[in-house]
């Protein structure tokens, strides 16, 4: 029994008529009178008495009617019910993200996307590269911040920002007294170098700066998050190589100083599912697309 046995029923028993109820249904006469006694034969019981002047409900029929009734406000309910909750996902907008968006990209983006937007609910959630490949394959969030460009058949990549790294000293250290370091004086120096595990390009990119240029770093800690490695400078125990935006987080015990190499950078990606469907991000991205002029193809 399908819900359009129970809404040609429905109509027949309010006009008594198969060819006025055929009428408003768009149907043919001879299909409703097949698809009533199709209904007939599957509840095992006469709905309706006809004859050639006139049709009425069996009282099997009217009992009938009565919960064909229910039964398709029930459905109705259910459709717009889930409609309902289909339309609020898509007001919903979960974004990953590295620490640099916090200081770079959000405030530039999200008061306009509130703005334009209130209804839209955002949550963002700080996670490595890794984590935010992960929840971006499976749908847990709808934009990726990472360092990493993910382009391919599902995700859609965009360059956002390249951001220099900087050398970082406690302001007592010996080499805070030159202008400009001569990158061979931190051949064994103390440092404190972010986990592979938390942020596994910056961590392999201080390394490889300092095999290209033929240096050995003393690392007496590893920093599982910025702020620690950030704290650990500026309580003396060691000098790091950091991304540039947690310049306005270092206090006055520590110091930023050149060096006579140039330091390697950092760069940033947005990226999302080319099959998304929240409405949240295509305004998100369209918002940063301006901002940072991003030349994005979504084809």
């Amino acid at each position: 029994m399908e819900l359009r046995h129970l809404r040609y029923f429905i109509m027949v028993a309010e006009e008594l008529n198969f060819s006025k109820a055929a009428l408003r249904l768009y149907t043919a006469q001879p299909s409703l009178s097949q698809q009533i006694k199709d209904l007939e034969d599957e509840v095992g019981v006469k709905l309706l008495y006809r004859t050639k002047r006139k049709v009425e409900l069996t009282e099997e029929g009217s009992v009938f009617l009565e919960q064909a009734r229910l039964t398709l406000a029930q459905a109705d309910k259910a459709i717009a019910m889930a409609r309902q909750v289909s339309k609020f996902k898509k007001q919903q907008l979960t974004i990953g993200f590295v620490p640099v968006v916090e200081m770079k990209v959000f405030p530039s983006v999200l008061p306009s996307l509130r703005v334009q937007n209130p209804n839209l609910k955002i949550e963002l959630r700080s996670m490595n590269n890794t984590e935010q490949m992960e929840a971006l394959k499976n749908g847990v969030i709808d934009i990726a911040f990472m360092r990493d460009n993910l382009n391919n058949d599902e995700i859609q990549s965009q360059f956002v920002l390249r951001e220099p790294l900087m050398l970082l000293l406690p302001r007592n250290h010996p080499l805070a007294q030159y202008e400009r370091i001569p990158v061979k004086l931190l051949n064994n120096i103390d440092f404190i170098i972010p986990s592979s595990e938390q942020s596994s390009i910056l961590h392999h990119t201080i390394l490889n700066f300092a095999e290209i240029h033929n240096i050995k770093f003393n690392i007496v800690q590893t920093a599982h998050n910025i702020l620690f490695n950030i704290n650990s400078i500026g309580m003396g125990l060691g000098c790091g190589i950091l991304p540039s935006y947690i310049e306005p987080l270092t206090l006055n015990n520590i110091v930023t100083r050149p060096l006579d190499v140039d330091l390697p950078f950092l760069d940033l990606y947005v990226s999302y599912r080319k099959d998304a469907e929240s409405s949240g991000v295509k305004e998100f991205i369209d918002l940063l697309s301006k901002v940072f002029y991003l030349n994005i193809n979504r084809s």
